[in-house]
């Protein structure tokens, strides 16, 4: 089992592309921690125990919840009666998490939420490329 504080200190300074391994992932996966990193310049990476990925061209912002990402009202009406009943249930305790696209402080990607987490820096050659977090299941509501 890793804290996040170990995990961080783990992911800090790895290169973009080779953010988190298949081991990695599985050792996260079973401490309940969420490493949350941008891709390219439209997508976000969530891998551990929610492992996801959304689109974000110029930064987005995304709810979370112990079930996952919630999905979009379209994307629950597209399942039917059952999906919005899910998605009516888990909206009120679903916590934010905004994307940035180029904030200025140098790195392409950063990360906004009032979710307690650790953050990593991810370089590119070297160079700053996404400031990620780190959250543990048990901090969602």
């Amino acid at each position: 089992m890793m804290t996040k504080r170990e995990l961080v200190a783990l992911l800090n300074g790895r290169e973009y592309r080779s953010e988190v391994s298949a081991e990695d992932d599985k050792n996260i996966r079973s401490s309940g921690l969420i490493v949350i990193f941008g891709a390219s310049d439209d997508l976000v990476e969530l891998r551990g125990a929610i492992n996801d990925e959304i689109g974000a061209y110029n930064g987005t912002t995304f709810k979370i919840d112990r079930k996952g990402v919630l999905p979009s009202f379209e994307q629950a009406v597209e399942q039917g009666e059952d999906g919005c009943e899910d998605y009516f249930d888990r909206k009120p305790h679903a916590q934010p998490i905004e994307a940035i696209w180029s904030d200025g402080e140098g790195y392409c990607w950063t990360f906004k939420t009032d979710i307690p987490h650790a953050e990593f820096s991810i370089l590119e050659e070297g160079e700053k490329f996404c400031r990620g977090i780190v959250i543990d299941m048990v901090d969602l509501k």
